[in-house]
């Protein structure tokens, strides 16, 4: 299975007190190469877990692997930031949607349904999600 890592994927997979823990390791069991994932998520997953060290694991045991610069797609990251201003996307957003833009046979890992619903890749396509059951 190919996949575009989100945060609370990595902080399910992470926290063996999450709601979403069981449901983050079935995932990762499926996964036939590393997700693909952003800084900004690295970032947001390390300071939710509490743990950079242990964030850093998951890039060096091959769970995640960062594929995403955001220096190269300034101009597309901003048009996104206000497309969506109205919900206040944080970086890792903008980033995973322009990652579902660049690699379309990946769907986005995620927990943030509501957001990852309303947001489109290009302009009108929905982002393919994989969501744990119930959301």
């Amino acid at each position: 299975m190919k996949g575009i890592a989100d945060t609370g994927f990595l902080v399910g997979f992470g926290n063996g007190r999450d709601a979403h823990h069981a449901w983050a390791l079935q995932i990762a069991r499926k996964a036939t190469e590393p997700l693909l994932t952003c800084d900004a998520v690295l970032a947001e997953a390390a300071f939710l877990l509490g743990d950079a060290g242990f964030v850093l694991e998951f890039v060096r045991d091959g769970l995640v692997t960062p594929a995403f610069e955001i220096s190269g797609h300034g101009t597309r990251l901003r048009e996104l930031a206000a497309r969506y201003s109205d919900r206040s996307p944080d970086l890792a957003d903008l980033c995973l949607i322009r990652m579902s833009e660049l690699y379309p046979n990946h769907p986005v890992i995620t927990t943030d349904v509501p957001d990852f619903r309303i947001y489109r890749r290009g302009r009108r396509e929905a982002i393919p999600l994989i969501v744990p059951p119930g959301l």
